[in-house]
């Protein structure tokens, strides 16, 4: 009785995780060449994820137009501004749609070494990001090509919808067990351990890869992106067992980056005699 209730669990559990879901090509696989194909639930829409980016990015920058900090210092807001002009029109080698997007980029005055792209391209670089670590202008074209990255291959969707698979999956073998809210809580640690973490590493270099690509596309050095992520490592952000972390260990990291730096070179080259 036990073994088939197990079976049932498990059957409920696969047929959770695959309805609804569909294979997605987001982008082209560029120079680096990002072939991964990627699953996406049709409980979330591309175009819901674009509204919520909205929402949350229009709160933020009010919250933060109230408290003084947004774009408080205009010559670096132009600077940022600048640098991403550039990024957006490269990446049309992996999305062309892309240029259709609405793109817009603030800085936050914040001691916070971040900066991130939402869904639809409503980018938000943090000035401790750019004066605690010094960046040049390579380095932050590494950064918000990675952000900008995050965006093209859909990544937040793709998180969400393994979200609510991985939900279903939890909540219906628990029922089918009976094992309680302790089963459920153990079966959503075991999903994050083997399944949440390694796929969060790999958004990570696939953002990589592809940032490397559009700041080359775009004129600017991709060998950047490894001093940048020595400077990060040196800060703290590179530190941590690189099983228990949703970010490549920074000797993985840097590594890869500069295989992939070393690719796009030609990128570079080409794009400077322009």
């Amino acid at each position: 009785m036990y073994k088939r209730r197990i079976l049932a669990a498990a059957l409920v559990a696969s047929a959770a995780l695959l309805a609804g879901c569909q294979s997605v090509k987001t982008t082209s696989p560029g120079a680096v060449g990002i072939e991964r194909t990627q699953r996406m639930s049709s409980m979330v829409s591309e175009a819901d994820m674009r509204q919520q980016a909205e929402l949350s990015y229009r709160e933020t920058l009010t919250k933060e137009r109230d408290k003084g900090t947004l774009n408080a210092d205009p010559a670096l807001t132009s600077r940022v501004r600048a640098i991403t002009s550039r990024l957006i029109p490269a990446s049309a080698a992996f999305r062309p749609d892309a240029a259709r997007w609405k793109w817009e980029v603030n800085v936050i005055r914040s001691d916070q070494i971040n900066a991130w792209c939402m869904p639809g391209g409503k980018i938000a670089v943090y000035t401790g990001l750019i004066t605690k670590l010094n960046l040049t202008d390579d380095e932050i074209a590494a950064v918000i090509g990675h952000e900008i990255a995050h965006a093209l291959r859909e990544h937040a969707r793709e998180r969400a919808s393994e979200q609510m698979g991985a939900q279903a999956v939890i909540s219906g073998a628990s029922i089918l067990l009976g094992v309680g809210q302790a089963g459920s809580d153990l079966g959503g640690v075991f999903y994050k351990a083997f399944f949440g973490l390694p796929n969060s590493r790999l958004h990570e270099t696939e953002a990589d890869r592809i940032g490397v690509e559009v700041a080359a596309r775009a004129g600017y050095d991709p060998r950047a992106a490894i001093t940048l992520w020595q400077k990060m490592a040196r800060n703290g952000g590179g530190s941590g067992p690189e099983f228990l972390s949703t970010h490549p260990s920074a000797e993985t990291r840097l590594k890869d980056l500069e295989v992939y730096s070393a690719r796009v070179m030609p990128l570079y080259e080409q794009a400077r005699r322009r």
